[in-house]
């Protein structure tokens, strides 16, 4: 009889040294591993040489969420004191899950004021925020009086493992971001140049667009001894007909469909799962709450590969890949990649996965 799984299953040491401070210049200088996964061979490269595992029909499905400016710096109307609010999930317009500090004296009622950092900025704008509600972990519902100056008053959120703001903001963003919603960025992007873009379509790879806006909680490691204990928050998407008709496409044709990052592969996967559930002939343009958990033992509908990056340990997303992948095999492809040097997490090096 098989062991239950646990979350220390999925957990691993990383040298604090291998933790990437900084984007690769110039975007897909940047290191590749991949995993074969019917041997579990792996193969060391750059990221040019993902063109090499491409082929001629593929579709590479590609997440555009952009990150806004979630981090807000303002005062308490009532005290004046400082307060700094995370922008997590938008529920509704202008209403935003968030973090708050300090916490615990953000309480339904407390009204906040958010103005230019610089006290020499000239900008005449200001941004009021009202705490509505106090919900579980910290989490408080608040009102914004407008999200049109967020560009203005508010600051890209960071991982925390990342010390410093990298130099040019568009850094943290894929060159293909247009639809702003993330709190992070769908990294496994990041590596990607125009010019590399137009060489994939070149071989006859086709490429789609689906948006999903990515929460903070995705990359959070499970506290929960059992993972499947953990509660996963929902994130927004959208497919629209154009990716649909593509998506459709390619799997009435047997085509590999490529996930580029577990975002995109969750929407896949929740896409897979809900048109298996409702017995529907094929896939039509749709928009929702991505609720899919993937853990070892799902079954993979859509997807055929996945591009990503190196995922912190006990995180929902190595467990993900595990999943597709097989745990034993992920875990040692992350101990090779260690002992290479491989540079991880956010700004760190790329994985494929086929």
């Amino acid at each position: 009889m098989s062991q239950p799984m646990r979350t220390d299953d999925f957990n691993y040491h990383l040298p604090p040294e291998l933790i990437a401070q900084t984007p690769a210049e110039p975007r897909d200088s940047s290191r590749l591993l991949t995993l074969e996964r019917a041997t579990g061979q792996l193969s060391h490269g750059r990221f040019p040489d993902l063109l090499e595992r491409l082929r001629p029909g593929d579709l590479m499905v590609f997440n555009r969420s952009r990150v806004i400016p979630a981090r807000l710096h303002g005062q308490r109307r009532d005290t004046g004191g400082r307060v700094e609010l995370l922008l997590l999930r938008r529920t509704a317009p202008m209403v935003w899950e968030s973090l708050g500090r300090p916490g615990r004296r953000l309480r339904p009622g407390v009204r906040l004021v958010v103005k230019p950092e610089a006290a020499e900025s000239t900008l005449d704008k200001t941004l009021e925020v009202e705490v509505l509600e106090s919900r579980p972990g910290g989490v408080k519902l608040v009102r914004l009086s407008t999200e049109d100056d967020l560009d203005l008053l508010g600051e890209t959120p960071l991982p925390p493992y990342i010390r410093q703001q990298p130099d040019d903001p568009e850094r943290y963003q894929t060159v293909y971001a247009t639809a702003p919603g993330s709190v992070a960025a769908p990294t496994a992007g990041l590596h990607f140049t125009p010019e590399l873009l137009e060489r994939i379509g070149q071989l006859g790879v086709e490429q789609t667009y689906i948006t999903l806006h990515i929460g903070l909680d995705t990359f959070r490691p499970v506290q929960s001894d059992d993972p499947t204990e953990h509660h996963i928050h929902t994130e927004y998407y959208e497919v629209d007909q154009a990716a649909a008709d593509r998506l459709e496409m390619a799997r009435q044709e047997g085509r590999r469909i490529i996930a580029v990052g577990t975002t995109s592969a969750r929407v896949l996967e929740q896409l897979g799962a809900d048109l298996e559930q409702s017995g529907q002939p094929r896939l039509t343009a749709v928009s929702g709450q991505a609720r899919i958990y993937i853990l070892p033992g799902h079954r993979f509908r859509l997807m055929d590969a996945l591009l990503t990056n190196f995922h912190l340990p006990r995180s929902t997303l190595l467990m993900l890949v595990s999943a597709f992948a097989g745990r034993e095999r992920i875990l040692h492809a992350y101990q090779e990649a260690i002992a290479q040097g491989y540079r991880f997490y956010s700004f760190g090096d790329a994985m494929f996965i086929y």
